[in-house]
């Protein structure tokens, strides 16, 4: 237990009642232009076979070599035009970009179908082990519904709690929200989270200052508290675990001394919507081909996806404190997309990071429309690109610096291949509308005649689109060769029919993506910022106004570019037909996907078929949802408890003289102090203002103990 090891005396705070006697532990912010300190992590062996390497990049070069001569032959009509030759660099880029991921998907499907384990040796079924380090659980939030927030709490504390190992876990809630009425809905809950328990063990925590978002709230949370632990499991707001994985995690920590961090691979269950089972589907029968291809020749040096991952504390204050990144967005500022960052550097100061995607239980929710989650995806694609200004720093290990490369060019293919698709259609164009020249400059016997080899082309398109289809029919016969697979999907003609009509649903949906991901590239491009929104996590009835405006680009765009392919020619129309049919009907894909399915039928999984326990827990309690909360002051000021928790949950210490004025709490004290009664008072605060005064002990109190105007 080495955090414990090195602990000093834990400092207790002023009669806290919400969180435990205070442990800090230092973590300072790093320096991207100095090499790590050596020698900080224990040694280990992280090095992975060079085989496995070379098969990945070597199968990728050759695949890349050919499909680029192919494509040569189909455009040196003549001689390749400058038009030509960027359509062919651009052509290279892109199909670098499928073989390396088809490459992955190839040795994730030998190592599933000989049974071998990849990533981190993690027995998933054997006896569980007893754990000894003391792990914390942390649950960041941001303005979530705390009814449901504490559901998922609850049933992974009931399942660890089954275990027989719980005393060795702690849990926190963290809080980041802003709303002023969810702040204290979250306090009403945990306190009857805590009585329904009757557990000292649960903790909650709001912090007043957002910064950094979720990386701030989890790095605020290791200099307060982490000198107290080993490890920490971080998880999301829509994240479940069950307790026999969580105990499981811990104990490969404990036995690979080496290691900094271990990522599960998460699962989505709980879609109601046919976008979100789609989602579902396709995570479930194509990610663990995926994975475990990765996590093959990735060995020590993978990744970390942010969420549903145990982290060794020590390592994490001592290498991945993040700075502030200098210049104006989507480059400067705090880094956004924080778990790629802070996973290469454990990885720099020496700190191995696995993958264990054999080890079952670890599960997340997606957003349940195509809106929600490009909605989503432009957040993260300005913390990706944030990422060009992280690649220079010194010392990080060439494998994470390939992570960040991943990250950035998942959101620059997009434009990449719009620009591709417009260059396709111009030189059509112009091969159509400008006369050709027969006879360039310069002696010739015989003119050049333009030809074009439609059968070498369509080779070339079908090559290409076999790498982007076969691993999905590798991922077919993995799992069909699994007898307990097979038979938790329900048979494997019925899993063959879903991987079909996925594939077609996929194919329309996509065309729409990729305008959503070339318009978030540009965005954030300019310095456009795209803030800190709560995502919908409900069944994603959207209203259809909001789907016509939001899907009127790509339906836009997909009327430009078929009449510009009907006016070169009916072939190229028709050969554009998938890109130009999914953006023509974006808008009713947009209606369609979002409704609520009242079953997944081909879309099932093993876990719509068989929901674990730890899933079934938390959606019983769920929903068995009360009445409809009050706001804020209205349950401060009939819930004694409530109140005094609140109370006592608030930071007595007095404020830095010359410190930056709190203009909302300036604004609030001045309003408090024109009103003669609450009602009036608390009407006239806004939600800053309120926010504000519910942070401030003596201003809270004066408002609530102001008269009331029914007792005039």
């Amino acid at each position: 237990m080495d955090a414990l090891n090195q602990s000093p005396a834990p400092r207790r705070t002023d009669g806290r009642r919400f969180l435990p006697p205070e442990s800090p532990l230092s973590m300072v912010p790093c320096r991207l232009d100095r090499t790590a300190t050596p020698g900080r992590a224990p040694t280990g062996s992280t090095r992975v076979s060079t085989f496995r390497r070379l098969f990945i990049f070597l199968g990728t070069i050759l695949l890349m070599l050919a499909g680029g001569y192919g494509m040569h032959d189909v455009v040196k009509v003549g001689g390749v035009t400058v038009l030509e030759a960027v359509l062919l660099g651009l052509f290279l880029v892109l199909l670098a970009w499928v073989a390396f991921s088809f490459m992955s998907a190839l040795a994730g499907f030998f190592v599933l179908l000989m049974r071998r384990t990849p990533g981190l040796p993690v027995d998933p079924a054997g006896p569980l082990p007893a754990v000894t380090a003391r792990t914390a659980m942390l649950m960041p939030t941001y303005n979530e519904d705390p009814h449901h927030l504490m559901a998922r709490l609850r049933a992974m504390y009931e399942s660890v709690e089954a275990t027989g190992s719980g005393e060795k876990f702690d849990w926190f809630l963290l809080s980041d929200t802003t709303d002023p009425d969810i702040w204290i809905c979250e306090e009403k809950t945990f306190i009857r989270l805590r009585h329904a328990v009757d557990a000292d063990r649960l903790y909650y925590r709001h912090r007043p200052d957002n910064t950094a978002r979720k990386s701030g709230n989890i790095a605020d949370w290791v200099r307060r508290f982490g000198a107290a632990y080993d490890h920490m499991i971080v998880l999301d707001a829509d994240s479940l675990m069950e307790g026999d994985m969580i105990v499981r995690l811990v104990h490969a920590m404990e036995t690979h001394p080496a290691a900094a961090l271990i990522q599960t691979q998460p699962v989505i269950v709980n879609a109601r919507t046919l976008f979100s089972s789609l989602q579902q589907f396709s995570g479930r029968v194509y990610g663990p081909l995926i994975a475990a291809g990765n996590a093959w020749w990735h060995g020590g040096d993978s990744n970390y996806w942010g969420h549903n991952a145990i982290i060794r504390v020590r390592a994490f204050a001592e290498a991945a404190g993040l700075p502030e990144l200098s210049g104006r967005k989507p480059f400067g500022g705090h880094i956004l997309s924080h778990d790629f960052v802070e996973a290469a550097l454990m990885r720099r100061s020496g700190w191995a990071i696995y993958m264990a995607p054999t080890l079952r239980g670890s599960f997340e929710e997606v957003p349940p429309s195509v809106l929600d989650f490009a909605a989503r995806d432009r957040r993260w694609c300005q913390g990706n690109l944030q990422h060009l200004a992280v690649l220079p720093a010194r010392g990080l290990h060439w494998v994470s610096r390939l992570h960040l490369l991943t990250g950035i060019g998942s959101y620059l293919s997009a434009p990449l291949w719009l620009l591709f698709l417009v260059l396709g259609l111009l030189i059509s164009l112009q091969a159509h509308f400008i006369r050709p020249e027969y006879f360039p400059k310069g002696f010739s016997l015989f003119p050049t005649w333009p030809q074009q080899d439609p059968v070498l082309a369509a080779r070339v398109f079908a090559a290409t689109m076999g790498l982007l289809i076969l691993p999905k029919l590798l991922a077919y016969i993995v799992l069909i060769s699994d007898r307990d697979e097979r038979a938790q999907f329900a048979g494997s003609p019925r899993v063959l029919a879903g991987i079909l009509c996925e594939t077609i649903l996929a194919a329309l949906i996509a065309p729409s993506m990729m305008i959503f991901q070339t318009k978030s590239v540009v965005e954030s491009l300019i310095g456009r910022d795209a803030g800190w929104q709560v995502q919908r996590r409900n069944d994603g009835q959207l209203a259809r106004g909001e789907i016509y405006r939001k899907l009127a680009g790509p339906t836009l765009c997909g009327l430009v570019l078929s009449l510009s392919a009907y006016a070169a020619s009916l072939p190229l129309l028709l050969w554009m037909s998938p890109v130009v049919l999914g953006l023509l009907l974006s808008i009713p894909l947009g209606m369609i996907t979002s409704s609520r399915l009242e079953s997944p039928g081909l879309f099932a999984t093993a876990e719509t078929n068989r929901p674990p326990g730890v899933v079934l827990r938390a959606n019983e309690l769920a929903a068995s949802a009360p009445a409809a909360t009050a706001g804020a002051l209205d349950q401060l000021s009939h819930d004694r408890e409530l109140l005094s928790d609140h109370m006592s949950s608030l930071s007595l210490a007095r404020p830095r003289r010359f410190a930056p004025v709190n203009v909302a709490l300036a604004t609030a004290r001045a309003k408090i102090e024109e009103c003669e009664n609450f009602e009036d008072a608390a009407a006239w605060l806004d939600r800053s203002e309120l926010r504000a005064v519910l942070s401030h002990p003596a201003l809270l109190k004066r408002l609530l103990e102001m008269p009331r105007s029914s007792q005039e």
